[in-house]
């Protein structure tokens, strides 16, 4: 069997190129003798891996120098704890609660002092972004939450809230370097690389220097200060090594293919393909309102749960993988992250029509 068209939402597919230069190096990396898998991250060839990776993501963000990159463990979840540990110095903060994650976000930072909730999209299913230009964001807010791009329900911030000088805090998890950011906006961004950069395992944090402080709520663990793992340029402990190298291998691929300009053209286009389609055909449908739409994630259902049954096992058959939808909305759900090709969407639209045509 050669490879499936993956529209998984993460663990998700990776640059094909990408996999066979890991594949060559597996055995050798560089004339090491030995597989990154094996090397001690303190040795010399390690340290040029990760700092490598850094600067080609620094560049591809195009990251100011008061910033902070940080690679770290324990998935974007557990990032839902440590920005309240690290940034809740009043013990206040803003929550827009657009999805799952969102939402875990807010009960987690709820543990550690007065999370609010100041804009939820809950009421239609997560289905819409809600309008934030002027929230009633608390005066002594450390900070304002969001999700930017919501893996499950398949919107996107595509305009960031008015956080009214607060500092903001994003999970871009799903959105990763799949278009050009303005870093200065955020006080935090961070996301899991399983998604749109690597394998998982590695969490990706980029914090402004002045929020990294000494002064954390009492009883946050070491290991779960930002402080340290600055200090330690993500060496603190041994990082997740391997998954730091491929990353670092995807970011050499996106700036080969022309950066994140490039980048969010060719999303923009791949996106095009499967909304074009959805907005006229007579049995798909997404569940999205059209200016919230994610290029990352598309969610869309046949109105049939018998339909949506049958439509994800004769894809799966023909070779499109993973495009049943979360539980939470139903139907189906394709991830069209960077590393999927254009292609794959196409053909999957083609799969869509024939699909239609028999079951009209």
């Amino acid at each position: 069997m050669g490879r499936v068209y993956n529209f998984s939402a993460g663990p998700a597919v990776l640059p094909e190129e990408v996999l066979m230069e890991a594949a060559a190096e597996m055995l050798d990396y560089n004339g090491t003798g030995m597989s990154v898998m094996e090397m001690s991250h303190r040795s010399k060839a390690y340290e040029q891996i990760i700092t490598t990776a850094e600067k080609d993501l620094r560049d591809l963000m195009d990251i100011p120098d008061n910033y902070k990159v940080l690679f770290l463990q324990g998935g974007a979840s557990q990032q839902f704890a440590m920005i309240p540990m690290n940034l809740m110095k009043n013990k206040k903060a803003a929550y827009i609660v657009t999805g799952q994650w969102a939402k875990k976000a807010y009960q987690e930072a709820k543990l550690y002092g007065d999370a609010v909730e100041v804009a939820s999209s809950a009421d239609k299913t997560f289905s819409y972004i809600p309008d934030c230009s002027d929230l009633p964001i608390p005066e002594d807010a450390d900070y304002v939450y969001i999700c930017e791009n919501n893996t499950i329900y398949g919107t996107k911030f595509w305009q960031l809230p008015d956080t009214k000088g607060k500092t903001l805090v994003a999970d871009v998890s799903s959105c990763f370097l799949s278009e050009p950011v303005d870093v200065t906006k955020y006080g935090v961004i961070y996301g899991g690389v399983q998604k749109n950069i690597g394998p998982a395992g590695v969490v990706i944090c980029i914090i402004r220097e002045d929020l990294i402080t000494e002064d954390v709520l009492p009883g946050t663990p070491t290991m779960l200060r930002y402080k340290i793992h600055a200090d330690n340029g993500s060496m603190y402990n041994t990082p997740p090594a391997y998954g730091i190298y491929i990353c670092g291998k995807v970011f050499q691929w996106l700036k080969k293919r022309g950066g994140l300009g490039a980048m969010k053209e060719y999303n923009e286009k791949k996106a095009k393909v499967l909304y074009d389609f959805l907005d006229e055909s007579k049995l798909f449908c997404g569940t999205v309102e059209k200016k919230d739409r994610s290029l990352m994630n598309v969610p869309f259902v046949t109105g049939s749960e018998e339909l949506d049954a049958k439509f994800v096992k004769e894809a799966k058959a023909a070779g499109f993988e993973n495009l049943k939808g979360h539980r939470t909305v139903g139907g189906m759900r394709a991830s069209i992250y960077n590393a999927m090709p254009i292609e794959g969407v196409e053909k999957l639209v083609a799969f869509m029509k024939e699909f239609e045509t028999r079951n009209a």
